[in-house]
């Protein structure tokens, strides 16, 4: 009969480390990618800025960072289908040279931070509505009852 150990938390987890050989590989595949994908990276770089500012910042809110990283990625993503047509560095500082696909990347990550801050209000509005709705309901069930009863029946 085997015991079967119930008690199994994340800190039971393995944490995978990385010896030196599988450090240099990585380096040199990142490094690679980069030089591969060298117009993608520019574009990239530079449209993330807002999430990269947000990681150095606040890293320690994944709400904020998850909701302003995906905002700003579709922006990005946006100016990024531009620049698989032509493939090269010169199409890639055009993209950037232009003003209106950074406001693009730019404003979809502010669009982001709104969304952070502003959708707790939202739902703070709607349970308050919904609440005075739900108490003028009983205030008019009240009344359509004191009104078949009568006043002296009440407490």
């Amino acid at each position: 009969m085997t015991k079967i150990n119930k008690k199994t938390s994340s800190k039971d987890k393995p944490i995978l480390k990385l010896n030196l050989f599988q450090k240099f590989l990585l380096f040199i595949c990142f490094i690679l990618l980069i030089f591969l994908a060298f117009p993608a990276v520019v574009i990239i770089s530079i449209g993330l800025l807002p999430t990269i500012t947000v990681l150095l910042t606040d890293s320690k809110n994944i709400n904020k960072l998850t909701i302003v990283g995906c905002f700003n990625l579709a922006g990005v993503f946006i100016c990024l289908m531009n620049i698989f047509n032509q493939f090269n560095l010169d199409q890639a500082f055009s993209i950037i040279g232009n003003i209106f696909n950074v406001i693009i990347m730019l404003s979809s990550a502010a669009l982001g931070v709104i969304i952070y801050y502003e959708l707790p209000n939202l739902f703070i509005w709607i349970s308050k509505t919904n609440s005075q709705r739900r108490l003028k309901n009983i205030d008019n069930k009240l009344k359509k009852l004191t009104d078949e009863w009568g006043k002296e029946n009440l407490p």
